[in-house]
């Protein structure tokens, strides 16, 4: 069930790439950069997934991250991922993150399985909410 909002971001698609994938179609890597909010703590949050098209046409993702707050915070995840592809370009996916920390502002995040949602337009503007699934 989802529980509590604890974070949002926004920013910008920052770099792109196809890479090789001898199980199939083309797997896409994206990195971001976005300015986020954890917890109530402001921070930047820079993260790497990547991508691939399912034979259905639905894409499955999995990436990494580091959320560095701007009083010394630093947190790092992992999540994976589904998602469409819409008639303009801009991708849409629903998924569920895992946080580690020694931040003592975010040590609850280490007990916490998150959902977020994650939406990127055809301009590569990117904007997510993340919640505390319960």
């Amino acid at each position: 069930m989802q529980g509590e909002k604890i974070g949002e971001e926004s920013g910008k698609v920052i770099s792109q790439r196809v890479l090789p994938n001898p199980g199939g179609g083309p797997k896409m890597e994206t990195s971001i950069q976005v300015n986020s909010k954890l917890l109530g703590v402001e921070a930047t949050t820079t993260a790497t997934y990547w991508s691939v098209v399912r034979p259905d046409g639905t894409l499955y993702g999995e990436g990494q991250g580091i959320v560095m707050g701007k009083e010394g915070d630093l947190a790092t995840w992992v999540g994976q991922g589904v998602g469409t592809i819409k008639q303009d370009g801009a991708i849409s996916y629903r998924g569920a993150v895992y946080y580690q920390t020694s931040s003592a502002r975010w040590l609850r995040l280490n007990s916490v399985a998150a959902i977020f949602e994650y939406e990127v337009d055809a301009q590569g503007n990117a904007r997510s909410q993340i919640w505390e699934w319960k």
